[in-house]
């Protein structure tokens, strides 16, 4: 008998028990233990836990969640056919590691439930259409690249292209909407990342209605890999039992398959293209494709996963791998960050394939007028690098453009209601020829006129007045 009850509980239950005989690192390998399942909890003599990687003839790998030493001759138990994770609603507004543990302070977290980490993905028939605009408070994407809640959207850029930056100024915006909830997952990240990320939540009251799974660079590859999959069962849960809006980022899925690729080839899994694992692909549309919206009860699960695209370079293996899961990417280009707008997203590469249900035909009509004054914009560039004298049409096309891009130029704290963001296009695109705007006397009065718009003849009147005082304040 060992020195542990709960132990030698689950033995007295007849659970399958088996011996330790080899350790390499994070990789304990057992003898005895079947039958068992993969990805099944086991529990050490010593209380550690591990779950089930891999199942030989005589011997299954465990994947070891814990920092105890271990030793050849230890007996392990299953504790439970399926690795689970504490889940409930008193995690919202708190930080937590991957464990489910408290890292912020503020004491201990009742959980409500376990749920599975690598759960199933609803059933077909078990999901609706979706149909509702998630307003990311961001006029480049609302207006011209939108996403409707439920669907799953990849975040594409080289390194300080400003993902994390983009990803947070959504968050952040969701936090004015009580029934949304954010989980944000930091997977290996750098201690500087986590406080600065956590510093910007609080500072924009965005916490309370966040929950941050924390995995560090020095913490067991282990405990990375699952941090996403943790996450996405905490989601699921408020999604699926307390009736909840959910929306999960994941910083970034990159490091992630990093991880992975390290773990499988340790445990002497046969790599592939890249030496990435034959299931990378699966790893990453399992947990993807958890998200969606319900039949049930019409509430919705809204995923963005962050992928790095090194050197700009979308077509590598991940970022294609990762877009072929998701209904859309944003991508954004070091080019367009530094020299003309932030967020810098490239709006001729991005695409978001469900995201127009959501608009209405006034936005449909405002986001065809935009993309069409766009490419006139890049076709007036082009002309006027020759020097040569451009028509009246290409001059206003150019002005036009110049300010449309000021206009999405928009910092990270810096959100519009999507009434803002309509009447600033509108007044942008329909302006009176050859005469600018001031977009900054816009920016700062669009808000409070928007908040007056109730019906389609205040929406007109008021456009009107707003274009008028822009165009008033820049003569003075």
């Amino acid at each position: 008998m060992s020195d542990n009850r709960h132990f030698d509980h689950l033995v007295e239950k007849g659970n399958p028990i088996g011996e330790v005989i080899a350790i390499e690192e994070f990789l304990v390998k057992i003898r005895g233990m079947q039958p068992v399942n993969t990805r099944a909890l086991v529990m050490f003599e010593d209380g550690s836990k591990g779950y089930v990687h891999d199942i030989r003839d005589d011997y299954v790998t465990v994947l070891y969640l814990g920092n105890a030493q271990l030793f050849v001759g230890m007996k392990a138990v299953m504790q439970h056919d399926e690795l689970v994770t504490k889940v409930g609603r008193d995690f919202i507004g708190r930080v937590i590691n991957v464990f489910g543990e408290p890292l912020d302070g503020k004491g201990p977290i009742a959980a409500d439930a376990v749920w599975p980490v690598f759960n199933d993905a609803p059933m077909l028939y078990q999901r609706e259409g979706l149909s509702d605009l998630l307003a990311t408070g961001v006029t480049v994407l609302d207006s011209m690249l939108p996403i409707v809640k439920g669907q799953r959207l990849a975040i594409l850029g080289d390194s300080k292209s400003g993902k994390t930056s983009l990803a947070l100024q959504i968050a952040t915006n969701q936090s004015k909407n009580d029934d949304e909830v954010v989980i944000y997952v930091l997977i290996a990240k750098r201690r500087t990342d986590i406080s600065s990320l956590l510093t910007r939540l609080e500072a924009s009251n965005s916490l309370d209605n966040c929950i941050v799974i924390v995995s560090t660079i020095f913490e067991s590859l282990i405990v990375s890999y699952l941090a996403p999959y943790i996450g996405c069962a905490m989601g699921e849960y408020l999604w699926q039992k307390t009736d909840q809006d959910v929306m999960i980022i994941y910083d970034d899925l990159t490091s992630h398959a990093h991880i992975y690729r390290e773990i499988s080839l340790l445990s002497r899994s046969s790599p592939g293209r890249d030496s990435y694992p034959g299931d990378m692909f699966y790893a990453h549309s399992s947990l993807l494709e958890r998200a969606g919206k319900l039949k049930n009860n019409h509430k919705t699960f809204t995923s963005l996963p962050i992928v790095l695209a090194d050197g700009g370079d979308i077509t590598a293996y991940l970022p294609t791998n990762i877009m072929s899961i998701t209904d859309g990417q944003w991508i954004l280009d070091m080019k367009i960050f530094k020299d003309t707008m932030r967020p810098a997203i490239n709006i001729g590469l991005s695409v978001t394939r469900v995201g127009g249900v959501g608009h209405t035909d006034r936005q449909k009509a405002l986001n065809a007028e935009a993309m069409k004054l766009l490419a006139d914009y890049e076709e007036a560039q082009e002309y006027a690098h020759f020097g040569s004298e451009l028509a009246l049409a290409s001059q206003n096309a150019l002005m036009r453009g110049r300010q449309m891009y000021q206009l999405m130029n928009q910092p990270s704290q810096e959100h519009f209601s999507i009434m803002a963001q309509m009447l600033m296009l509108d007044i942008v695109m329909h302006a009176p020829q050859d005469t600018p705007l001031n977009i900054e006397a816009l920016k700062a009065n669009v808000e409070a006129a928007a908040a007056k718009v109730k019906n389609d003849s205040d929406y007109t009147s008021i456009r009107d007045e707003l274009q008028k005082t822009s165009l008033v304040e820049l003569k003075k």
